[in-house]
């Protein structure tokens, strides 16, 4: 189906946003497939769109950046606490026209069974947002409408305002689910995807490889020109258009002296950060420096700190290797009392070695005394609280914050009590783990950190890096 462009409304309409949550009925649904389309196909009729992605995932905000210009937040009920999630959400829509979320896994799939923490319909819960339900109808008919019905009448406070089908086989097929939908009463069919009629990005471990903006713009557009024949573009943008919130009330932090130095560690091999997070440190007077621990030989000039987050450094493993002046300006950074947090992929960096999948031993810098070892299988996947057990630049022993773990490698040896820098508990857990390594002003972790559950961490970083604790 063909859509005509929209209306003056939607471009010029200041009191109302269009905005909805996009679910699927599970993983591998089509869900990121009708995202990345929508946001493509938003951008061609020129609506200023701003992306997010539930849940704790990298990758699919990479990629709706690329798809659409604009840079993708997280929002996850579970790491950030309920309000993070709201205030989030609306900071982020200033100047934007429509504002399009990706779910994660399932609607109603949250951090523990029978809870919906931490999941999709959540989300679309606190912001008061109608979901798009995306279906995979391959070998299904009018059972189509069983499934809707179950998911539109789960829970009483969440509106499915309509539904795509993915992998239909004819127009006879869509006319069937059409049908069923509308004789049961239930939402209506919004559009309906041609079984192969989408491009298929790339994947590694559970998710999709980094996005590449200039590799793959041809990939978004043509996911664009999908959903624009496919879908009823002009009927989805009516039946999910909200009034605007009001954006956050946020006070002004007065800060005096010089502002504290953060090198970030930015490029293919280290490129997992939470927008929120840089954004919270920023507001708390750091200022953020990028530098490529691929490329350059020295780090930026007057550093307080530096942060290296997650990525593929074993994808890089020689290049990092072989790239010794910096490795050296890294370790003298440390020694000389330099603070230095690293997460993942950046825990792997600042280890002695690096095992990779074919047994070969890459140099690493040697500030911490451990080594990675890449595996065939995922080590560990799931949300976890952290508490500190000293002094970090999270703050004082005792201080928390949530995060989640996801990685194929791991250390040798494992974080052990009593030397372990931090404790974590899983959702629900009873048994505190040990988490993190700790050397100097250094400290290492396998934990996905997000701020957004204990605000006070971006100050805590701020007077770590500025005053020495």
């Amino acid at each position: 189906m063909i859509s005509a462009a929209p209306g003056p409304r939607s471009l010029t309409d200041t009191a109302t946003i269009i905005s909805f949550c996009v679910a699927g009925t599970h993983s591998g649904a089509g869900k990121t497939t009708v995202t990345l389309g929508l946001l493509a196909a938003f951008r061609e009729r020129g609506i200023r769109v701003q992306p997010f992605k539930c849940g704790p995932d990298y990758l699919d905000p990479g990629h709706h950046e690329a798809a659409c210009g604009t840079i993708s937040r997280n929002l996850d009920s579970w790491m950030m606490g309920r309000e993070a999630v709201a205030v989030s959400y609306r900071r982020a829509l200033a100047g934007r026209e429509a504002a399009i979320i990706e779910g994660v896994m399932g609607l109603f799939d949250g951090a523990r069974p029978g809870e919906l923490a931490g999941s999709t319909a959540e989300v679309a819960m606190i912001l008061q947002l109608p979901v798009i339900l995306v279906i995979d109808v391959r070998a299904m008919a009018g059972s189509a409408a069983a499934l809707v019905k179950g998911f539109a009448e789960f829970a009483d406070d969440l509106e499915i305002a309509g539904v795509i089908a993915n992998n239909v086989g004819s127009e006879r097929h869509r006319k069937i689910i059409a049908t069923a939908l509308e004789v049961a009463g239930l939402p209506p069919l919004l559009g309906a995807l041609p079984k192969n009629s989408v491009p298929v990005l790339a994947e590694r471990h559970l998710g999709l490889v980094s996005a590449e903006p200039e590799k793959n713009q041809e990939t978004y557009r043509r996911l664009g020109r999908v959903i624009a024949e496919h879908v009823d573009l002009d009927r989805l943008i009516e039946k999910c258009r909200r009034p605007r919130p009001q954006p956050p009330v946020v006070a002004r932090k007065k800060t005096t002296g010089r502002k504290p130095r953060l090198g970030l560690a930015r490029d293919e091999a280290f490129q997992f950060y939470y927008a929120d997070n840089l954004d919270g440190l920023k507001r708390a007077g750091i200022e953020i420096v990028e530098f490529s621990p691929l490329r350059e030989k020295r780090l930026p000039e007057r550093l307080d700190g530096l942060y290296l987050g997650g990525g593929y450094p074993e994808l890089y493993a020689a290049d990092l290797s072989n790239n010794p002046a910096l490795r050296q300006e890294l370790t003298a950074f440390a020694e000389g009392g330099g603070a230095i947090y690293a997460e993942c992929g950046g825990l792997m960096f600042l280890g002695r070695e690096l095992l990779d999948l074919n047994g070969a031993r890459w140099p690493m810098t040697g500030i911490l005394p451990l080594t990675s070892e890449m595996g065939k299988k995922r080590f560990r996947l799931g949300y976890v609280e952290a508490r500190n057990r000293i002094h970090t630049i999270f703050g004082p022993p005792g201080t928390t914050w949530r995060g989640h773990k996801f990685h194929w490698s791991r250390p040798t040896p494992e974080p052990a009590f009593p030397e372990a820098p931090i404790s974590c508990l899983r959702p629900g857990g009873e048994t505190p783990e040990a988490a993190g390594f700790s050397r100097l002003r250094v400290l290492g972790t396998y934990i996905h950190a997000h701020f957004g559950h204990n605000p006070a961490v971006a100050d805590n970083w701020a007077a770590y890096l500025k005053n020495g604790r």
